[in-house]
């Protein structure tokens, strides 16, 4: 009986405990003070009303139209009229807090004009102004983006008032104390710095290669590299920060003008890297007539910024990308081998500028890809395409270098021709003239190159020339000088300084070199040389007074021994000693 009764009566107690608790609850939540605000984003706790005039007062606002705000249930952006103003609140509790604490506004480089009203203990309205139409020197506290001080003494209502035209207003308040406010200002200089040290760096190599190269695609790159710095020193906010603190108009309008720059520069430099004129002449012409006029609009938005010329200031854009990818890609399909890689170093700032494209255009609301996209994709694409056009340029480099050495060397072996050898002579006997040390002339013939086309023929003839011309180039090294000098003969300028023995042993070496040499696969016919050698000192080469030499006068006496060479069949090197001038010495004066 007992234990039944207690069965019936728990249910009981535990069902009125549960009902107390639940009217108890209410009352508790009234007793409570409002929830603290917590750091981090407060964008969702506030609420908006939109002033279609742009007249009301702090004063009707906060009175009169109080009741006519909306909450903000997820992140949008606005379409404001001209004139038009974004009225925004937020109610703060009264919090303890040790430190400052602020409402940054984060997407504050796109706004014209940002407000913050919060009542003085006096009564009277504490406003702090920031935006680009204001200076940035002059804001409350100066910084890339809107940062307003919060007075927490007590519980109180903090009501912002933003304008923004022709672009669309999509804001986003962070809750954020004093501390966190400068570790996050001391890592955005740093990751900007690097980013802008990076850039700087590039535009440095741009230049040179510019120079070295004389290819307009690096003047063209280094122009879209600078204007991309300076759009992005103007898009953070870095600009209005440091480098024109007091001039509002122009930080309000740069990024517009640098952002049309910028894309202007851009098709121009794939204009001049796909080498458009190469594949189609009117696409060239309507290729340089999209940047002029990208070029032109730039000072007409400056003029002129309305909701007209801001769909075309990003429709600009957006053609421009596409109009980059088409080209690249077309004259890949037509040959160009590095119009593909282009797309690929364009590619990161293409994937990038969407989104903020779409913010600005109201579609996205605002968050770290619209304000960080395209520096990310800038960072990545730089130095790609950077290393893209040293490739072209070193393999278009490389086939000049061709082109010219064809003028400068012997068609059939390759070698230098006799001009190229009096310059290195007139050289070398200037480098050591004051201390008249000799150097080696080596004159070298293929003797038995008549009997070899007269057996073999022609072909084999000039074969045996290239063998010749690559063994002596074999033999020497890269400061040395092989020359053809005539159809069967060639001459050897060594650059450095060489005794009597050693200019010995080399015509030896030349000698059995050449009779190792087999042209024929049954090796039966070998290259036989003749070798003239003489010591050549520069108070005897010939050396007039303007510093000239003449060559023949200096092979003159090689050619001549070469003749009486022939004349003797088992002979087949020559050592010329010539004389060396004495030079004059000042006779002492008795003491």
């Amino acid at each position: 009986m007992n234990r039944a009764y207690r069965l019936t009566v728990w249910p009981r107690v535990w069902a009125s405990l549960a009902l107390w608790l639940v009217m108890c609850l209410p009352l508790s939540a009234l007793a409570q003070p409002a929830a603290e605000l917590a750091p981090g984003e407060v964008t969702l706790r506030m609420q908006f009303w939109i002033d279609e005039s742009g007249k009301s007062s702090i004063e009707e606002v906060a009175v009169a139209k109080k009741n006519e705000f909306k909450a903000i249930e997820k992140h949008r952006s606005f379409a404001l009229q001209n004139q038009a103003a974004l009225w925004m609140r937020l109610d703060v509790p009264a919090m303890n807090m040790q430190e400052r604490w602020y409402l940054q506004l984060s997407s504050g480089t796109f706004i014209d004009r940002a407000s913050l009203f919060q009542r003085r203990p006096s009564g009277e309205w504490n406003e702090q102004r920031a935006g680009d139409y204001v200076p940035v020197k002059q804001w409350a506290h100066p910084d890339q983006t809107p940062v307003f001080q919060l007075d927490l003494g007590k519980a109180s209502t903090v009501w912002v008032r933003l304008e923004n035209y022709p672009a669309s207003i999509a804001p986003r308040f962070q809750f954020i104390s004093e501390d966190t406010l400068t570790k996050q200002r001391h890592w955005t200089f740093l990751l900007l710095g690097c980013y802008f040290g990076l850039g700087l760096l590039v535009l440095f190599l741009g230049i040179v290669h510019a120079r070295l190269y004389a290819d307009r695609a690096f003047v063209a790159y280094s122009a879209y590299v600078a204007f991309m710095l300076l759009f992005q020193i103007a898009f953070t906010g870095i600009g209005g920060l440091f480098f024109w603190p007091e001039a509002a108009s122009w930080n309000n309008a740069a990024p517009a003008i640098f952002m049309l720059l910028l894309t202007a520069c851009g098709i121009w430099f794939v204009r001049e890297a796909c080498v458009l004129a190469r594949h189609n002449k009117w696409v060239d012409k309507t290729v340089m007539a999209w940047v002029a006029f990208g070029v032109i609009f730039a000072f007409v938005y400056a003029l002129q910024a309305n909701r007209i010329t801001f769909v075309v200031l990003n429709l600009y854009g957006l053609i421009s990308v596409v109009l980059s990818i088409a080209l690249c890609l077309w004259v890949w399909r037509r040959g160009e081998k590095y119009g593909f890689l282009l797309f690929l170093g364009f590619l990161p700032v293409h994937l990038g500028y969407p989104f903020p494209a779409l913010r600005s255009a109201g579609v996205i609301a605002d968050h770290w890809l619209s304000q960080y996209a395209v520096l990310i994709g800038s960072a990545i694409e730089i130095p790609l395409l950077l290393y893209v056009l040293h490739l072209r340029a070193k393999e278009f480099n490389e086939n000049r270098a061709r082109m010219r050495a064809m003028d400068h060397a012997d068609p059939l072996t390759g070698l230098a021709i006799t001009p190229v050898l009096t310059l290195r002579l007139r050289d070398a006997m200037r480098r050591y003239q004051q201390q008249d040390k000799a150097h080696a002339l080596i004159l070298v013939e293929l003797a038995n190159h008549a009997a070899i086309s007269a057996q073999s023929g022609r072909l084999v003839g000039d074969r045996a020339l290239v063998v010749s011309a690559s063994c002596l180039q074999a033999m020497f090294g890269m400061l040395d000088t092989v020359c053809r000098i005539d159809d069967t003969r060639f001459a050897v300028l060594i650059a450095t300084p060489l005794n009597r023995y050693s200019i010995t042993e080399i015509a030896q070496k030349i000698i059995t070199r050449g009779l190792s040499e087999k042209l024929d696969s049954e090796k039966k016919i070998s290259i036989r040389f003749r070798v003239v050698t003489s010591p050549l000192y520069p108070s005897t080469a010939g050396l007039n007074a303007r510093g000239e030499i003449d060559l023949n006068e200096v092979l003159k006496p090689l050619v001549e021994a070469m003749d009486d060479l022939a004349d003797e069949p088992k002979k087949f090197i020559t050592h010329l000693t010539p004389t060396q001038k004495t030079q004059s010495v000042p006779a002492q004066q008795p003491v």
